[in-house]
């Protein structure tokens, strides 16, 4: 029987919600896996919806789900139906969704809170040692949901050597603030905490191009069907 895995989205759109291209990458990396996947959302108001061709937010509402739901076709679950003993491991997507609606690191960096249920079902994850793979900013999510627990994750949201949009150094001191370990990956490397069996994935947090995005992702999910 194919091994399942669950995909949290957290919108549509990189500035507001989930990457679009790491997302389709990622379903596309696991279906070539062999590995069978559910997309799942919360169900809830997005923070703030942005204009993405201004970057500038707009006076719209918008809901978590609704939009991720542009992403799975159709076919996505609240994340309140997860049943964690249904799927062998989870892949999370980056994108500022992950920091504005999942959580407010956006907002606060690691001062700040997670939404209950998304740390719920990380959490249940972790403890029965099914491997996340957290691409992207979507590794302080996971940082933050794991924080104060008996785990001291390893992640890396990319480097300091290379090409970056964001403040790579900041992003790893907040995350070493919630009580875990960071690590320095190159732009087309990944992270592998094989105590914890969580992977990352620097992905757009570097100056990448599509082709190295894949390779990136790939890779993680590679790695990611190996902690099964």
């Amino acid at each position: 029987m194919a091994k399942k895995i669950a995909v949290l989205l957290h919108g549509a759109g990189v500035f507001d919600g989930t990457e679009i291209h790491e997302s389709v990458i990622s379903l596309l990396a696991l279906a070539e896996q062999g590995l069978e996947y559910q997309c799942f959302s919360i169900d809830q108001e997005q923070l703030e919806v942005i204009n993405h061709l201004t970057g500038e937010p707009i006076r719209e509402y918008r809901n978590t789900l609704v939009e991720s739901a542009r992403i799975a076709r159709g076919e996505i679950k609240p994340l309140i139906q997860l049943e964690i003993d249904q799927y062998d491991g989870m892949v999370i997507p980056g994108g500022f969704g992950t920091a504005k609606n999942l959580t407010t690191w956006a907002q606060k960096g690691a001062n700040g809170s997670i939404n209950p249920l998304v740390q719920e079902k990380i959490v249940a994850f972790v403890s029965k040692r099914k491997p996340i793979a957290a691409l992207c900013m979507s590794c302080t999510t996971v940082a933050k949901a794991l924080e104060g627990s008996p785990y001291t994750l390893t992640l890396s949201a990319g480097n300091t050597s290379d090409k970056s949009l964001y403040n790579i150094s900041e992003i790893h001191h907040q995350i070493q603030q919630t009580g875990h370990q960071t690590q320095e990956t190159d732009w087309g490397d990944i992270s592998i905490d094989k105590t914890n069996r969580i992977v990352s994935a620097p992905c757009y947090m570097m100056d990448v191009d599509l082709p190295t995005l894949k390779s990136n992702i790939y890779k993680a999910i590679d790695a990611l069907k190996h902690l099964l």
